[in-house]
Parts: structure tokens; C-alpha cells; sequence
């Protein structure tokens, strides 16, 4: 729209007035250079998260980034490792594939040797190697990006609420410029004057600096989530964190420490806690795939691997792992109590020490073994209790301090682990999580919606989840109406932060989770957490504050239009001049505001209705005071064109700052700060000695004003503010704006 208006006024007006299309250039020229930075630091940061191929290489296993796989490498795949390239498989241990990313289908998938793998799914259970057959561009992965890239990402609610006011902007410039252009013809005004009259009238009812500013504002603000080593994968990430009021967090990697140790081991039954430690040892030698748990183990009771008859790698589902070693029988590890459910028999001294060592905190862990072979994925019988090991998690430090800001600000924590709910209750109390004895097991949730829908109203805490029941607790606090992140580190989090509507992966999770998160916490740090969802808020709050300023701008001018457009008058406005008015009181203003500091509340809803409770009233007071200075300064005072237009540049100025203070100031009544204040004054003083300049005032066509036009200026500015400061200050508007009503 205003590249059309930019040839007109070049074409048939005064090349002056063609000081809106700098401008806009200078707008984009910022924006451009802005996001490029943006882009180039957010690419650094990726590289840090892309996806890694433990690649054999003369019998050694080496790292190398997905660029450096070629087609004839072995690939090793183990749980949260992401399938980076097409192949067969040559080698498993209970390799099952999550490739719902490509398929579309939930179900995880077994692999043996022989079966083809796609790039872009995630290992989910056990291990395997694979041949690479195909790279690049061969890839199935690829092939779908590539179809991918036809089709746009859907727009945020920030973007489609500024895309409604584009659309409402140009539904009212259509019938004022078809009105306006039919008022000059009858009137037999020049092309000149016409062009002038056109461009000055429809360029200020473009938010031109609108969608430029709010892209600008996204790039920082990505910029600053990286500072706080926070990488931004999706745009509408930015905009998500200002409307989280509900963060659902994993224990392990989150609130406690990612890394586990061996504590303590505990035989039962009379056994020799050397035969425990040896039967642990072998297993944990033995394992296709090690998941932390089970390397913890290995590390602080080394052993020799046996010969593996049959295995059945560990599954959040299933909570439990187990192989069946040559001449050691049957041995697995899990959760007590699920061991318990599964038909090992667990006597009421044994749930005792568990219970005991629960409380504390700790995570325990029951190795059962019996003489009969695993079959499948069940449990053989006869398999007896053969001791107890005992894991413990450092809390972070950072985790208490997080938690209490986190509940300042309105944001309730829910914790879902997969470990024993006693004890996930233990670190939720430890850190101070609210309400943390309201302690919920997987076992007892309900199945149907609406008794989920009741226990997630009351729930805070959440023990031995499977991923599945993660996903639905998700789903069904966002049923309820909240606005719900998750956190989380593994492949059990997968399914949660997919459902999520912001999913937050830690830089040191697995591949399949930093791939389908919103944002990844590269430092693995909890505490960038709340930053994170501080700059956020800002990011929604100053979008919303400067938008009113732009179509406050859209409200003035066209009510001006509809008015002094249609009379047989001069414009009160040339282009050049309504330029300068505008980048005094909205182009600058609204770049400092945007990148400012910002407190107050966020709100995700009625921001159209609110907006025009605000722009509506101060646009047409703004626009009332102007068309009064114009008039009275061409009739009473009986003055001429150039001196009415410097009447009119000066009064509009004079309201487009005293709504840049409303703007500050907001439906609470905050308290300006005094650098707006600040900005304001100087703004204001800079027009009124441009005015005494004369080659500025022959390059904007006004004139130095008479003591009479000065004291009309003063008047109306006066009576147009305190009009403006009254309606501001109606109840009911007030409250609309807020969203209140």
C-alpha cells in the first residue's frame, strides 16, 4: 500500500512528500539487519543441540556430526539417539523405534537385523547398529522437508491479531480514499494538490512500523533467550512463554541433578551383599543399552559381561529391565512396587525399608532373579527379591530460588516423575514446590477424561508415570484452561512435551527430546527458566503497548479524513509533515518502548476488544483537538494555509505524545518513568526549534507562528490532553482495556 502511494507522490506530487518512503526503508533496512544477527547467533547456538552419529570407523566407535556420515558407516544407535540417516539394520538388542515423526503412527516399532530404518526417528528402547544406505538429500527425512518447505508454519495469536488489524485498516482505507478521491474530483482540485491531499491523508492510516517492529522485537528477544543459554526453535516460543501458568516438571535432570550415583546396596533374605554386588555387576556388564540407572550401576559395581540368552531392555512403560545370563538364571531391576504388581513377591518388611528410604528422598531400585528364562515382555515366575539399591540425585541449587519465583508470579509447578511417588514427593517438599503433599501414583489415576480431568484439579505431585500417563496429564490441564509447559530430558518426556503447549528440553537431554522441544536450556540449567519466561512477558507486554500507539495513529487519521478530507478546505497536512509527526510521536517512540524493560500483567485474551476501548477514545480526542487548531487558526485568526498546517503539525504532535504518556501510563495508572517523561519533553522542544530554523521550515512548507496561532495551539493541546486524561479514566473503559470486562 505504501509502495503504491510512494509512486503517486513521486509521479505526480512534490518529491518532498516522499519523505515517508525513507523512512520505510530506514524501518525495513533495521529490521533486516537485526534478524540476520538473530539468525547468525541462533545458528551458532544450533549447532550446539544438532543431532551427533556414533559412527564405527576401523573398529573404533567415533562422534561425528551428521554431515560427516556416509553411506557404508555402522551406526549405533542407543534410547534418545535420533536415526540420522536411511539403512539396515545389522545388529539389536531390543532395538524398538519411535517413527511416528514420519509415519504419523504412535505405536513404537521392534527392529532385527534386516529391517530398514528411516532417518528422523528416535531409538525409544534397547540398542542396534545399523548400515547407512542413503544421505543428504536421498534421505526419506530430507525428502519430506523438502515437500515441507512449501507449506507455511501457522501464525501465532500475536501474528493473527496483528494481521486483524491490517485487515480492519485496509476495510476503512478503501471507502475514505474512494470518498476522498470522488470529494477532490467535485471540488476540480489539480493533480498535485490531489496527489498531496491522497498520500497525506492514507499514508498515517498504515501501521507501517506495525509488523516491522513486532518481527524486530521477536529476532532480539531471541537474541537475549540466547544470552541466557536458551536456544528458540520455534517463533511462537517467544510469544508462549508470556502466557505459561502452569510449568509441569520432570524430577531427574530438572529438579535434581542429571547424573545418578550408587549410594548403597541392601541384601534380603540373608544374602551376601557380595553376591548382590557381583549379580549387579554382570547385569549391568551385560545390558545391550544403559540408560542412567543402569550406568550408575556399572560404575560403582564393575563386572564382567555374561552371555546374554535373552534380554529385555528398559521401557518407561514398562519401568523395569532384565536379561537372562548363562549360568546366572534370570536377573531384573525396577521400581519395588512395580516389580511387586509384575508378581514378585515384596513382604510388608521389605516395603518398610523401601518407604523409609523413600521419604528421604532417595530413589530405590529391586533386582529380583529366579532360575526361569525371560519369554517376551513378561515376568517368568518364581522370581524372588535379591536386594535393594539405593540411588541418590543431588537437588539442583538453583531449584528452590526457581521454585519461589516461579510461585510469585502465578505460575504453578506440577511434578510427574516415573520414580516412586513417596519420593518424588520427598524433592518436591525439599525444593518448595506448593501443595507438594498432594502426592499422586500412576497406579491410581483414572482412565476416563473426567476423572482425570478431577484429579488434575487437585494433584500437585505425580509418581511412577509412564509416558503415556504424562502426556494425558498434560492434555488434561489443558482441557481445564491452562496454559501448560513442560520440562523434561528423556524419551519418557517425549510424549509431554509434544502435547505441551511450550516443550522445554535441557541441553544435556536426549536427541529425541531436544528435537521436539519449543526451547532447549543449553546450559541444562533450571534457573534460566524463569528469565526465559520473564522476557517473554515483556516481549507480549511492550507488542501490546506499542501497537496502541500505531493504531491510535489509524483512529486520528481517519477521522480527520472522514472530516476536513471531505470539506471544500485544504488538507491540513502535506506528507513530509505528517512524516515528521508521526516518527516524533510513534517510529521512535514506539522502537524505545518495544526494547524497554516492562512490568505489569499479560493478558492472552480480548486484546482487539482492549485496544479499541483504548485507541478509539484518544484517537478521536486527538483528532478533535488537531481539526480544532486547524480551524480556528484558518478562520478566526483568518490565516493562511501554511500557517493553519503548522497549527495542525503542532497540536498533533502535541496528542500523539500525550498518548505515548497514556501508553506508559496504562489502564493501572502506572508511574511514568522518567526517561519517557524525558523522551517525551525532548520531542517536543526538537519541532518547536525546528520551527525556528528556516530551511526547515521552506523543506516542510510551514511558517514560524504568530503569538495568536501559538496561543491556539496551547489551548487546544490543553483542553485535547485534560479531554484525553478524563476518558482515560471512565470505569468502564478502564476495565475493558484491562480485560476486566
Amino acid at each position: 500500500m505504501l509502495g503504491a502511494l510512494l509512486v503517486l507522490t513521486l509521479a505526480l506530487g512534490d518529491p518532498k512528500d516522499a519523505l515517508f518512503g525513507g523512512v520505510i526503508v530506514a524501518n525495513t533496512l533495521i529490521g533486516i539487519v537485526q534478524e540476520v544477527r538473530a539468525k547468525r547467533v541462533l545458528d551458532r547456538l544450533a549447532l550446539l543441540v544438532a543431532p551427533r552419529a556414533r559412527v564405527w570407523r576401523d573398529g573404533v566407535r567415533v562422534e561425528l556430526p551428521v554431515e560427516g556420515v556416509v553411506p557404508g558407516d555402522v551406526v549405533r544407535v542407543e534410547p534418545g539417539d535420533q536415526i540420522v540417516a536411511d539403512g539396515e539394520v545389522v545388529a539389536a538388542r531390543g532395538l524398538t523405534l519411535d517413527e511416528s515423526i514420519l509415519t504419523g503412527e504412535s505405536e513404537a516399532v521392534a527392529k532385527e537385523p534386516g529391517a530398514p530404518v528411516l532417518s528422523g526417528a528416535y531409538c525409544l528402547a534397547g540398542s542396534g547398529d545399523y548400515r547407512v544406505d542413503a544421505v543428504g538429500a536421498e534421505s526419506f527425512a530430507e525428502r519430506l522437508a523438502a515437500e515441507a518447505r512449501g507449506t507455511g508454519s501457522p501464525l501465532s495469536p500475536l501474528q493473527a491479531d496483528i494481521n486483524r488489524i491490517l485487515r480492519i485498516t485496509v476495510a476503512a482505507m478503501v471507502p475514505l480514499a474512494a470518498l476522498l478521491i470522488t470529494s477532490l474530483m467535485i471540488r476540480g482540485a489539480g493533480v498535485e494538490e490531489s496527489a498531496a491531499t491522497v498520500v497525506a491523508g492514507l499514508v498515517p492510516l498504515v501501521p507501517e512500523g506495525l509488523v516491522l517492529l513486532t518481527s524486530l522485537t521477536f529476532a532480539v528477544a531471541a537474541v537475549r533467550l540466547a544470552r541466557l543459554g536458551t536456544l528458540a526453535q520455534r517463533l511462537n516460543a517467544v510469544e508462549s512463554l508470556a502466557s505459561v501458568d502452569t510449568l509441569c516438571l520432570d524430577k531427574t535432570g530438572t529438579l535434581t541433578e542429571n547424573r545418578i550415583r550408587m549410594s548403597g546396596l541392601e541384601a534380603v533374605d540373608g544374602r551376601d551383599e557380595a553376591a548382590l554386588r557381583a549379580d549387579l555387576g554382570a547385569l549391568a556388564a551385560s545390558a545391550g543399552a544403559r540408560n542412567a540407572t543402569m550406568a550408575a550401576i556399572a560404575e560403582a559395581t564393575p563386572g564382567a559381561p555374561g552371555v546374554v540368552e535373552a534380554e529385555v531392555p528398559f521401557s518407561s512403560a514398562r519401568k523395569w529391565s532384565g536379561a537372562t545370563l548363562a549360568g546366572r538364571g534370570t536377573l531384573v531391576l525396577g521400581g519395588p512396587d512395580v516389580l511387586a504388581r509384575a508378581g514378585v513377591p515384596v513382604g510388608g518388611d521389605l516395603r518398610a525399608r523401601v518407604a523409609r528410604h523413600a521419604a528421604r528422598g532417595r530413589r530405590v531400585v529391586l533386582l529380583a532373579g529366579g532360575p526361569a528364562p525371560l519369554v517376551g515382555e513378561d515376568l517368568p515366575v518364581g522370581m524372588r527379591p535379591l536386594g535393594l539399591v539405593l540411588l541418590s540425585e543431588a537437588v539442583r541449587e538453583e531449584a528452590p530460588d526457581t521454585i519461589a519465583y516461579l510461585t510469585r508470579e502465578g505460575v504453578a509447578t506440577r511434578v510427574i516423575s516415573g520414580d516412586d511417588p513417596v519420593t518424588v514427593g520427598a524433592v518436591a517438599e525439599a525444593v518448595g514446590v506448593p501443595g507438594a503433599g498432594a502426592v499422586v501414583s500412576g497406579a491410581d489415576l483414572p482412565a476416563d477424561e473426567e476423572g482425570l480431568d478431577a484429579v488434575v484439579a487437585e494433584g500437585v505431585v505425580y509418581g511412577r508415570i509412564t509416558p503415556e500417563q504424562k502426556r494425558d496429564l498434560v492434555r488434561a490441564m489443558t482441557r481445564g484452561g491452562r496454559y501448560v509447559a513442560m520440562t523434561g530430558d528423556g524419551v519418557n518426556d517425549v510424549l509431554a512435551l509434544k502435547e505441551a503447549r511450550l516443550g522445554i528440553a535441557m541441553g544435556n537431554g536426549s536427541q529425541m527430546a531436544k528435537g521436539v522441544a519449543d526451547l532447549i536450556l543449553l546450559t541444562s540449567s533450571f534457573a534460566t527458566v524463569p528469565r526465559a519466561v520473564e522476557e517473554g512477558r515483556r516481549i507480549i507486554r511492550n507488542t501490546h503497548r506499542v501497537a496502541k500507539l500505531f493504531v491510535a495513529k489509524t483512529v486520528y487519521s481517519a477521522v480527520i479524513l472522514a472530516t476536513l478530507g471531505m470539506a471544500p478546505i485544504a488538507y491540513p497536512f502535506l506528507p513530509r509533515q505528517i512524516t515528521v509527526a508521526s516518527t516524533l510521536t510513534i517510529g521512535v517512540p514506539a522502537f524505545f518502548l518495544a526494547l524497554s524493560p516492562s512490568e505489569g500483567p499479560v493478558r492472552r485474551e480480548g486484546f482487539i476488544r482492549g485496544l479499541l476501548a483504548f485507541v478509539v477514545p484518544a484517537g478521536v480526542v486527538s483528532a478533535l483537538t488537531t481539526i480544532s487548531a486547524y480551524l480556528l487558526v484558518r478562520g478566526p485568526l483568518d490565516a493562511g494555509i501554511a500557517e493553519g498546517r503548522t497549527a495542525a503539525v503542532l497540536a498533533t504532535t502535541g496528542m500523539g505524545l500525550a498518548i505515548v504518556l497514556e501508553v506508559e501510563r496504562g489502564p493501572e495508572g502506572r508511574r511514568v518513568r522518567r526517561w519517557v517523561v524525558a523522551m517525551c519533553a525532548s520531542f517536543g522542544a526538537a519541532l518547536v526549534l525546528g520551527i525556528q530554523v528556516p530551511w526547515l521550515r521552506d523543506w516542510f512548507a510551514v511558517v514560524e507562528p504568530a503569538p495568536a496561532t501559538w496561543a491556539v495551539v496551547a489551548a487546544c493541546l490543553a483542553a485535547g490532553v485534560a479531554t484525553l486524561a478524563a476518558v482515560r479514566r471512565i470505569p468502564w473503559l478502564a476495565r475493558v482495556e484491562s480485560g476486566e470486562a
